[in-house]
């Protein structure tokens, strides 16, 4: 039976080195999403303390857009989470790319 469970762990390392927990995650009615916020849920995903479909219906995110954050800090880290330098991520990349 200990087979099927899935192991989570209390805490992970959160994007500026302190302990995350479900307790010190953002709150589900987040509706100001700032590069910290943002950052900590996805390393919480990483992290495995919830499921990438948890984060989203927790916190009314589409797949796409959680996936989105997820590149955006696997490319650039947290500054690529910050919606006003989107685009001049996205051309960065792009060419590092070609």
């Amino acid at each position: 039976m200990m087979e099927n469970q899935k192991f989570r762990p209390a805490s992970v390392i959160g994007p500026l080195g302190e302990p995350l927990t479900l307790d010190t995650l953002p709150p589900s009615d987040t509706r100001r999403w700032v590069v910290r916020r943002k950052a900590e849920v996805v390393a919480a995903v990483k992290g495995g303390l919830i499921s990438a479909d948890d984060a989203c219906e927790r916190y009314g995110l589409s797949a796409e857009e959680f996936a989105a954050w997820e590149r955006a800090v696997d490319r650039v880290g947290m500054p690529g989470l910050r919606v006003t330098r989107v685009q001049h991520y996205r051309a960065l990349y792009d060419r590092e790319s070609a």
